[in-house]
């Protein structure tokens, strides 16, 4: 059940009147609601993996009780172990089986052997990552001592399965969501409409920018040997566009539907494209998987604390995992390996935590400088975005190179601009202008329309929100399925 689709606009009105018919003292009936509702809209992509999740559900729930029982180190550690070595071995066969026996053959053809390998075909479960994590934190955080075990398993099963970041996040973690399914929750007309504000953003995000960026650059890095330097570098401004429109407008939607139920989940993303270096970037770029990376790996393995070999080795692990986690393919490995790149400069010289507030902070334009580390940081992201988007290394590796020498030959930029005209896109370069500056008005806001026409005349701010709905329904491209649901 996509979240643009009409099966969730009637589903999500439904579990909405229910959960809220059901009297806030009982948080019992609430809590019921809210699972069955969880494990429907997961049933609705794939049935069979339902019983996947409640597996997993099921493990984790037994193995946390069973660390928070013991005294014995030996036993915790015993437990905390199954439940890591189940569910990494749960998602690395779904996930990644077929990609070590490729490469393990293709690694033995280079010795000059040849290996009989067998893959298989597997259907990869639809948020078996996100899940897995959810789990994870949370058996890590009662060994660590951070949390008790829960015992109340409705409770823990919809913290791990709640339905508006079931498939592709936020990655929660249990100190912060399983206190606000265990308290009452009531209904604040506030928190509603901002919840709904949100949702209509978000789903703006995606059906207008990313699914019309999605047409271009996927014709674009498709046929990328027929284009020249110039069209090369707006397929990787577009894709660049799209995957932020895409999963953050997931995450607006997911974050805006949980607040209808009176439930605030993590941000995710906190205007990255506004950024003034990497390491900003990432602070600010699918924020509840890089601070799980680092609450849980990077921090655990000593981080930038031991010597600088250390600290090297440390950032690399962690960003190649990070781009292990988005999927099976090398070419994942070499986006989190090039943002490494990036970052190393900056933590060698101990400036990777300067830019922490937010940029032109109480002002209207950012300065001279401001603008020229925004731009380059973008560029550099897009840059690397092209080995996310592609399929092989070799093809990431031949766009790039067709890009920048073909950005030196003039005849390239005539092309760019013959491809845009043809294809009557030049309108959507002004949308995505005019969506950055909307964007950019809103940046010290939770979410970009939190705020803004709050104070406007009510006629002119439901105006703005009907132009946003009509934009959606007369200005959407192509449907095209959330890019986070493949990880």
């Amino acid at each position: 059940m996509l979240f643009n689709s009409t099966d969730f606009a009637v589903f999500l009105p439904v579990v909405f009147i229910l959960y809220w018919a059901a009297s806030p003292q009982k948080l019992k009936l609430q809590n019921l609601i809210l699972l069955l509702a969880s494990y429907f809209f997961y049933a609705c992509w794939d049935w069979r993996f339902l019983f996947l999740l409640l597996f997993s559900t099921t493990l984790d729930y037994f193995t946390g009780i069973k660390i928070g029982e013991s005294n014995n180190s030996s036993n915790r550690k015993f437990w905390l172990l199954l439940s890591i070595t189940i569910n990494l071995g749960l998602l690395g066969f779904f996930k990644y089986y077929n990609f070590f026996v490729d490469s393990f053959a293709t690694f033995l053809a280079l010795l000059g052997l040849k290996a009989n390998t067998y893959t298989l075909r597997i259907i990869l479960p639809v948020g078996i990552s996100f899940y897995t994590f959810h789990g994870l934190s949370y058996i890590l955080d009662i060994y660590n001592k951070k949390i008790k075990a829960e015992y109340q398993f409705t409770d823990y099963a919809v913290f791990v399965s709640f339905f508006p970041l079931l498939v592709a996040g936020p990655i929660e973690r249990a100190t912060h969501l399983l206190p606000q399914i265990k308290q009452n929750r009531s209904f604040t007309h506030t928190t509603v409409v901002d919840g709904l504000r949100q949702i209509l953003w978000g789903l703006f995000k995606k059906i207008v920018i990313a699914d019309n960026c999605a047409t271009i650059s996927n014709e674009i890095f498709n046929n990328s040997t027929q284009y020249s330097g110039s069209t090369l570098a707006l397929g990787a401004f577009f894709f660049a566009v799209q995957i932020y429109g895409d999963f953050s407008g997931y995450s607006d939607i997911a974050i805006g539907t949980a607040r209808l139920f009176g439930i605030n989940l993590l941000r995710n993303f906190a205007f990255p494209y506004f950024s003034r270096d990497i390491a900003e970037f990432w602070r600010r770029w699918h924020i509840s998987l890089s601070s799980w990376f680092r609450d849980y790996l990077y921090i655990p393995l000593g981080g930038s604390r031991g010597s600088v070999g250390e600290s090297i080795l440390n950032t690399f692990l962690i960003f190649i995992i990070s781009g292990f986690w988005h999927g099976a393919n090398w070419t994942f490995i070499f986006w989190g390996a090039l943002h490494a790149v990036y970052f190393l400069p900056l933590l060698l010289r101990q400036k990777n935590r300067i830019y922490l507030n937010t940029i032109a902070e109480g002002k209207l334009w950012p300065s001279l400088k401001e603008s020229w580390n925004m731009a380059t940081t973008f560029c550099l992201t897009t840059v690397a975005w092209i080995f996310f988007r592609s399929e092989r290394v070799s093809q990431a590796i031949d766009y790039c190179k067709r890009l920048f020498l073909g950005l030196l030959n003039k005849a390239s930029y005539a092309e760019s601009y013959n491809f845009l005209y043809w294809r009557s896109d030049f309108y959507l370069l002004l949308v995505i202008a005019l969506f950055f500056a909307v964007e950019w008005i809103g940046r010290e806001q939770q979410h970009a329309l939190q705020k803004i026409g709050l104070k406007w005349p009510q006629p002119m701010r439901y105006a703005l929100y009907y132009i946003l709905i009509v934009m959606l329904f007369y200005y959407g491209g192509k449907p095209e399925q959330f890019i986070y649901f493949q990880f």
